[in-house]
């Protein structure tokens, strides 16, 4: 065991990728876009993530979403004024320079600022070739949240038929498309979808094929606050390197290196245990720079270095007394100038002079002038011993001392000091050799190591225990059995038959089986239950879209038309498999107000009455 120990930190040093994404290509307009009939554009717009692709009829009906970005965009300075316009998605590269920067459409997992989202559909268009100057000539499916609120969708389909004059677009809600991808087509199914994203997770129970809205609920945490939390334990463990802890490698150890433990509590106590400690945690090896490490330099390299480093020394010193003697020479002469009022007896002119100088007599003028001539001709004089001194050779002669009070020094230069003390010591410089190779005993690398061990089941866990960041909310298996609760028995037996885990944030190992051990504990002794998990679940909501639209490419019972957005409101919605449940706002009729407007004495009288009565 202790062998195994011993060469297993070896296997477990995992290098930091810090992945850059590549800027996507703007295509010309596509070949698929080109047929008889407009082929629909498909639009997964996530808020972790886009995903924009065609929906081709025919036996292949393509590859993955040709087009997958950051749902982000960060506006350059200067704007209108020449500077770099907004920058969307992949082409802002690595995220973490521009952080402060970014800017999303998204409120938890609703667009709300439709101006951002433009820029997000401007790009998706672009890179698809598709010419957004005059119009967007395909249908459109488009992803949104369960239960949107009916003004995001209104200003959605305002931005879609208004500035982009699209023919007609249908909504529908991503995991509803990952769950329908997920079963046999054509086979009506009840189940429970358990959603997990970058800001939300939502458990969603299906009847009979279609969204039960009243039951659905959402815990306000995902993807996002787990990278948040991950990165606060990680800073408050290593105060060290609070400023390479950034939030885009956080997620790369959520992505890779994170799962969900069956037990919380009894993975906990393994990881007391020091060997399994050691063989499973997980060394994160940050970027660092081999620079303070021993060099493999010769001695004879080294001095040439030293002697080389002293020499731009001197040569700063002397450019710093060049210029401090400039600058008293000019103040000497401005001195005497005024001195030279008072000799040819222009009064007025010198005192005033004298204010302007902060100078009380001409005898204080005349002690400042012998002290600054005094100076300046011993900066002379030392400007002359530097140049003398660095025509010398430093091993033969002994340097002169830097002016403390005139040098500046850089950071640089601080560093190498002790680089230089054997030139200004009596000593040799074989003296420092034994502590040469003492140096080295610190291993930088080790030092630039974060050790994830509990780490790695903390952050995912977040999503079942909600408290251990502190939010006052209820995890998947207390929200999951209160949705059962509401249901007859004989439903609850239906619903748990086919349990669904979709999104992003359910891809760690061991979710399943911990969904699965939650149920277990909560339905009856003996009683079945069956849990799956999707084939893609980041990919799956956009396949389902795209299959989705083409069996219903003629369909006009599930696509709002221009027409009927003009007529009932870009809060509009028809109701499908995948959808939302549509409900209309309902407005006070404002007959009875009009009624009473047109009929003046009947109101005046009535309120008299009333007023006599209170009387």
């Amino acid at each position: 065991m202790a062998a195994a120990s011993a060469a297993g930190p070896v296997g477990n040093v995992f290098p930091f990728r810090d992945a850059r994404a590549a800027p996507d290509p703007v295509l010309e307009a596509s070949p698929e876009a080109h047929g008889p009939l407009p082929v629909p554009l498909v639009l997964d717009n996530g808020s972790f993530q886009a995903r924009a692709g065609w929906a081709c009829p025919g036996p292949d009906p393509g590859p993955e979403p040709r087009l997958q970005f950051r749902a982000v965009c960060a506006r350059g300075r200067g704007g209108a004024r020449g500077g770099a316009g907004p920058q969307v998605g992949n082409a802002l590269g690595s995220l973490e320079p521009l952080r402060w920067m970014l800017r999303s459409p998204f409120d938890r997992n609703v667009p709300v600022n439709l101006e951002l989202q433009e820029l997000l559909l401007d790009y998706s268009f672009q890179h698809l070739g598709v010419s957004s100057q005059g119009c967007v000539d395909h249908p459109i499916v488009l992803t949104e949240a369960v239960c949107n609120p009916l003004y995001s969708r209104q200003m959605m389909s305002e931005l879609l038929f208004e500035c982009y004059g699209i023919p007609k677009v249908a909504y529908g809600i991503d995991s509803l498309f990952s769950f329908y991808h997920n079963k046999p087509k054509n086979l009506i199914s009840s189940g429970l979808i358990i959603s997990s994203g970058y800001q939300c997770t939502h458990i969603l129970p299906i009847l009979d094929g279609r969204l039960d809205a009243k039951n659905c609920k959402r815990i306000n945490l995902g993807g996002s606050q787990a990278a948040g939390y991950l990165q606060r334990l990680l800073q408050l463990k290593y105060p060290g390197h609070l400023a390479a802890i950034t939030l885009s490698r956080m997620e790369e150890i959520l992505h890779e290196h994170s799962y969900v433990a069956e037990d919380y509590v009894a993975e906990l106590q393994k990881w007391r245990c020091p060997d399994y400690y050691e063989n499973n945690v997980h060394k994160m090896q940050l970027p660092f720079s081999n620079k303070i490490l021993g060099s493999t330099l010769s001695s004879e390299e080294k001095q040439e270095r030293r002697q080389q480093q002293l020499r731009r020394l001197q040569e700063l010193n002397a450019r710093r007394r060049e210029e401090k003697l400039q600058l008293d020479q000019e103040r000497l002469d401005r001195l005497l100038c005024v001195q030279e009022l008072l000799e040819d007896g222009q009064m007025d002119q010198f005192h005033k002079a004298l204010i302007e100088l902060n100078m009380d007599s001409p005898e204080e003028l005349q002690s400042y002038i012998q002290k600054l001539s005094s100076a300046v001709e011993q900066a002379k004089q030392k400007i002359l011993q530097a140049e003398v001194t660095l025509e010398v050779d430093v091993v033969d002669s002994k340097p002169e001392t830097p002016d403390l009070e005139q040098l500046e020094l850089t950071l640089e230069d601080v560093e190498s000091i002790n680089d230089f003390e054997p030139l200004f010591s009596e000593e040799t410089p074989e003296v420092e050799k034994p502590v040469a190779t003492v140096q080295p005993v610190f291993n930088l690398a080790a030092y630039h190591q974060l050790f994830v061990g509990t780490e790695r089941i903390r952050a995912p866990e977040i999503i079942f225990q909600p408290s251990l960041i502190g939010e006052e909310q209820a995890g998947v298996a207390e929200t999951l059995q209160y949705i059962l609760d509401r249901y007859p028995k004989d439903v609850q037996d239906m619903l748990v038959q086919n349990v669904f885990l979709t999104g992003g944030n359910m891809m760690y190992p061991g979710v399943k089986g911990r969904v699965e051990k939650e149920l277990l504990e909560m339905r009856p002794f003996q009683s079945s239950f069956k849990v799956q998990l999707a084939s893609n679940p980041v990919l799956d909501a956009w396949y389902g879209a795209r299959d989705w639209a083409l069996d219903h490419l003629d369909d006009d019972e599930v696509w709002i038309t221009r027409k009927e957005y003009e007529e009932k409101g870009g809060e509009y919605l028809k109701e499908h498999c995948a959808s939302n449940i549509y409900v209309p706002i309902r407005l006070p009729k404002q007959a009875s107000r009009f009624s009473d407007a047109q009929a003046p004495g009947k109101g005046s009288g009535a309120s008299g009455g009333g007023a006599g009565e209170h009387a």
